[in-house]
């Protein structure tokens, strides 16, 4: 098992030349080329994890220093067990004693392919636990196993935890609803399927972050919708960014916004 450089997604061998989810319009190969890991050579350079309590039953897990992307994993715990979501480029012993030092993992999940990660290995150091995978986007696989369950739509993972497939920056981009976060207000776990702002009082709906390529306003409206119904006050994405309060009038206000500039009519201001 390789891991790209770029995205950290793992892969099985023999690998391609290029990794196929950095030469897609969404991602990049870059400008020294393309280049390949694995676990024993990052773990040799000093890799390390690192824990931090986002709030209660909500942990952030970040690498340092960086491998790929760099997202930052949340682990969601709850009485009936916990969630690794967006799962990292990079696992070891220490890491794994750690997750598991919160209580039994019920299952990984990642937002979409960019955030797989190495999430099959996350999965067999864990025991064996179902990888969820949305099966829009099974194409994006580069390592696959028995342990991947696919998915659609929505799944209940527990009781207030549940995958709800909105797409938009793929066509299977999903989020988390946990219903016991922000203290009993819920949270949305959502990658960057819709992504935090650095102004935390908007949020973003793209097709690829890094080119600058958005997303129609008629698809920011519908993902908007999609959650409409959900009960929550916070959104956490992929990089613990973070709308602290009042998350559903960010998210429809946001979405309002990002469709009436798609549409000109602040094409006067231009």
């Amino acid at each position: 098992m390789l891991i790209c450089a770029t995205c950290a997604v793992e892969r099985e061998e023999p690998v391609p030349r290029l990794c196929p989810i950095c030469t897609d319009e969404r991602q990049y190969v870059p400008d020294d080329g393309q280049k390949w890991l694995t676990l024993d050579e990052l773990q040799q350079a000093g890799q390390q994890l690192a824990f931090k309590e986002n709030e209660p039953g909500l942990f952030g897990i970040r690498s340092e220093p960086k491998v790929g992307i760099g997202q930052t994993t949340q682990l969601v715990v709850t009485p009936q067990g916990s969630l690794l979501w967006d799962p990292l480029g990079y696992v070891d012993d220490q890491a794994v004693k750690t997750v598991l030092g919160h209580g039994p993992v019920l299952a990984i999940a990642a937002s979409h392919p960019h955030m797989f990660g190495v999430q099959v290995e996350w999965s067999h150091r864990l025991g064996g636990i179902p990888v969820f995978v949305a099966g829009a986007d099974r194409v994006w696989l580069g390592r696959d196993d028995t342990h991947i369950t696919y998915w659609s739509h929505k799944v209940a993972l527990t009781e207030g935890l549940t995958l709800h497939q909105t797409g938009g920056h793929f066509p299977g981009s999903a989020v988390v609803h946990w219903s016991a976060g922000a203290e009993g207000k819920g949270v949305l776990l959502t990658g960057d399927t819709v992504f935090p702002n650095p102004d935390r009082r908007s949020v973003a709906f793209m097709r690829s972050y890094p080119n600058h390529l958005p997303l129609s306003g008629a698809v920011a409206l519908r993902v908007a919708a999609h959650l409409g119904d959900l009960q929550f006050d916070r959104i956490y994405g992929n990089f613990n960014n973070v709308i602290y309060s009042d998350a559903k009038t960010v998210l429809n206000d946001s979405a309002q916004r990002h469709a009436a500039w798609a549409r000109g009519d602040f094409d006067h201001l231009t």
